[in-house]
């Protein structure tokens, strides 16, 4: 079993079985799991921001930074291994307000909605999600067979 462990900015694609695809400490930041079981290909995203027009240069270097250059990333790669729009499955998780008691900033509401709209404009659908309120999350996903589970402070549960 390969544990592949995403940091934040990060993204992985992969067609092995044995991976599992692994993100932690999800506050403010979202991650996307996406799977087609058809193909057996899957990936996953940790994104902290939705916009890369703050920082081009970051966007440039570690386009996974951002929700608008992460998440396209994320699909051209995965078509690239065989993944069809069709077949997708996605699973979303994130987009608290864990520092942002406030919600001065909103950055994990505008992560979220910033998601929705980029889905929405390639006509795709999350077919389940875990978002909002005040909590830290991990998500995790089985390359074998898409199998997704987010845990935080209130337990373990598939998405």
């Amino acid at each position: 079993m390969g544990l592949v462990v995403l940091g934040i900015s990060d993204l992985q694609v992969s067609n092995k079985a044995d991976d599992i695809l692994i993100t932690y400490s999800l506050g403010s930041c979202i991650g996307v799991a996406a799977y087609d079981a058809r193909a057996k290909v899957g990936g996953m995203i940790h994104y902290m921001l939705p916009l890369s027009k703050i920082s081009p240069e970051k966007a440039a270097i570690k386009p996974g930074m951002f929700a608008d250059t992460g998440i396209p990333l994320l699909l051209k790669s995965l078509f690239t291994m065989g993944a069809t729009k069709d077949n997708l499955v996605l699973k979303v998780a994130g987009g608290s307000h864990l520092m942002d008691q406030n919600k001065v900033f909103n950055i994990g509401e505008r992560n979220y909605l910033i998601l929705r709209k980029l889905l929405w404009k390639n006509n795709m659908l999350i077919k389940s999600e875990d978002v909002g309120g005040n909590l830290s999350r991990t998500l995790r996903m089985e390359l074998a067979t898409g199998f997704t589970t987010v845990k935080s402070s209130q337990g373990v549960r598939e998405l």
